[in-house]
């Protein structure tokens, strides 16, 4: 692995990092305000603090260029209309995403609910088939892993309790569970979807479109199913303020940064420590515990991301 790919890994560790905490910024804001609330601001609050990054990231690269402006080409033109069209599409999926996952928080706990997250982990080696990707057994070894794990850490025990009984006929898995299970499928697409676009388009620009995209569409349900309030909102504001500052204008542009040139099982395998962080942060910061199955599910799962990310024999790592 060269050098630009160890840092590229570095940033998506990071970004792991920053996400894993946010899952209590996320379970605490819960307590004042509805999750569609939640999301509309923090993500308008990340659109926000990209636009003077956008500003320093183009001052510095026209005085690269000598100063001189650029011209408007039609190539240009395209560019920009891919720039819309993936920060659009970013932003739906993000605004999805999210949203179900901020709803499942509610019902579930911080560890699990980041480990849960960390089942796309499953979904984007699949997704990656459909595109030619080719993943060694080692990820694939992984993928049994993780669903062994996520049987042991959802199936039954206090996920299920929590909602009162199971979100579906004869599966005893709760709906904070599911809900969150939801959210990962979305968020493994929307890793794809990354992949795609930040090979032809500025990545912070397309992550500032995205949350501004998401900020609305929360926003415009915001106030079709909440009451949101001014107050409410400003006693969540160290919550918010996390969630939007870091989690969405930092750490969601690190990870834009980070995927670039990197294969999307491997990058969704670095993300995705962000499970573990989770439950670290529950236990320090809101003193959450989890049951025996529950921690063997954890174990399971933490498993294989390590294991997923092992190089072939005979192959380097980027063949994942």
């Amino acid at each position: 692995m060269d050098k630009l790919k160890i840092r590229h890994s570095l940033l998506l560790l990071l970004t792991a990092s920053i996400w894993g905490v946010a899952f209590v910024a996320q379970s605490v804001g819960m307590d004042y305000v509805g999750p569609l609330t939640f999301n509309c601001v923090r993500s308008l609050l990340g659109g926000v603090v990209l636009i003077p990054c956008i500003w320093f990231l183009n001052q510095f690269q026209a005085k690269k260029e000598g100063g001189r402006p650029i011209l408007e080409s039609e190539g240009r033109k395209e560019n920009q209309k891919k720039l819309m069209a993936g920060g659009i599409l970013c932003g739906i999926l993000l605004c999805l995403a999210t949203n179900f996952q901020q709803m499942g928080i509610a019902y579930t706990t911080v560890g699990k609910a980041g480990f849960i997250t960390a089942f796309y982990i499953v979904i984007v080696p699949i997704l990656g088939m459909l595109f030619h990707r080719k993943c060694g057994p080692f990820v694939w070894l992984g993928v049994f892993l993780a669903l062994s794990g996520l049987y042991f850490l959802c199936m039954g025990g206090e996920g299920a309790q929590t909602a009162g009984e199971g979100i579906l006929p004869g599966i005893p898995i709760g709906k904070g569970d599911f809900l969150v299970f939801i959210g990962a499928l979305l968020f493994s697409v929307h890793i794809m979807v990354i992949d795609y676009f930040t090979q032809r388009v500025d990545g912070v620009k397309m992550s500032c479109i995205q949350f501004w995209v998401c900020g609305a569409l929360s926003g415009v349900a915001m106030f079709l199913v909440e009451e949101p309030h001014l107050p409410d909102i400003l006693m969540a504001w160290q919550p918010i303020l996390y969630a939007g500052v870091l989690s969405c204008g930092v750490a969601y542009t690190l990870q834009i940064v980070g995927q670039k040139g990197m294969n999307p099982t491997v990058a969704s395998l670095i993300l995705s420590l962000e499970s573990v962080i989770s439950v670290l942060a529950g236990m320090i910061l809101l003193g959450q515990h989890m049951a025996a199955r529950e921690i063997l599910g954890c174990v399971l799962m933490f498993a294989a991301i390590i294991l997923a990310q092992l190089p072939e024999k005979g192959k380097k790592q980027d063949s994942l």
